[in-house]
């Protein structure tokens, strides 16, 4: 009943209470009505108020059951994208001491064959040096008369009073000692070839070969140094030229003309 007051206009209500009571209590009733349906009405708003308060916390907590759900996805998310990481991680470190011992065993295979080459290219020149040796004068015999072939060894009393100990030592490494009279010069003196041999000559094979000749120069000996082999690197030829070394290669002589040149114009 004090809710339909409440929405009724006030005239409307004062007309009907005049028809039951007199103008005085019309009028205390009246004013008592117009403050219950004041309250009424703030009592009205603060309900609505209310209600609207409660479906907007209705909705917020609808939507921070979603938004946890969505974390609790997210993180579940995580937990399969940290597991991916943590198996790519693996799969990674694996791959890297994979790759390490692949590198490992490549350098081993690697250092295998550069000593299967070694061993390989010192077999073919121990070859060349007894090819050389039985067949001196087949190499040779174009270059010179007579040839011979010999080891320093054969010669230690003439050469060792000459040289120092080290020196004697170095020439006994010496491969090959082959000695004859220049062809097509008959006025020219014996003189004698220090020969290093080696499947491919190198600067070291010429130097070694420079200075070989040099120490049996020194104990008297007209010495051409020599190098052959089946064929030279880059700047062994540049080395023989510039030093006046014999080349002989696969059998054939070059610098024969400069070597010999150079000796015969040496001076005992």
């Amino acid at each position: 009943m004090i809710y339909e007051f409440a929405a009724m206009e006030h005239e409307t209500v004062l007309r009907e209470l005049r028809q039951v009571f007199d103008e005085t209590t019309t009028e205390v009733l009246g004013r008592v009505l117009g403050r219950m349906t004041a309250r009424m009405q703030e009592i009205q708003v603060t309900r609505d108020e209310f209600r609207e308060l409660r479906a907007t916390v209705t909705v917020l907590v609808e939507a921070q059951a979603r938004t946890e759900a969505r974390v609790h996805e997210l993180a579940e998310a995580q937990l399969r994208t940290e597991a991916r990481v943590t198996g790519l991680e693996d799969a990674v470190r694996q791959l890297v001491e994979a790759q390490a011992r692949t590198e490992a065993e490549v350098r081993r295979l690697a250092e295998a064959q550069m000593h299967t080459a070694q061993d390989v290219a010192g077999l073919k020149g121990h070859l060349l040096e007894l090819r050389y040796q039985q067949r001196a004068g087949a190499y040779f015999g174009p270059l010179l008369r007579r040839v011979q072939a010999l080891l320093p060894v054969e010669l230690e009393d003439e050469l060792e009073p000459h040289l120092s100990p080290e020196e004697f030592r170095d020439l006994l490494e010496l491969d090959l000692l082959v000695k004859g009279r220049p062809r097509y010069r008959e006025e020219a003196p014996e003189v004698w070839l220090a020969v290093e041999t080696s499947a491919v000559i190198d600067r070291h094979d010429v130097e070694r070969a420079i200075q070989r000749a040099g120490y049996l120069r020194r104990a008297g000996y007209r010495a051409i140094p020599t190098v052959t082999g089946e064929r030279a690197i880059k700047g062994a030829d540049q080395e023989a030229e510039t030093h006046k070394v014999l080349m002989l290669l696969n059998g054939q002589a070059i610098f024969w003309e400069e070597a010999l040149g150079e000796v015969l114009s040496w001076t005992q």
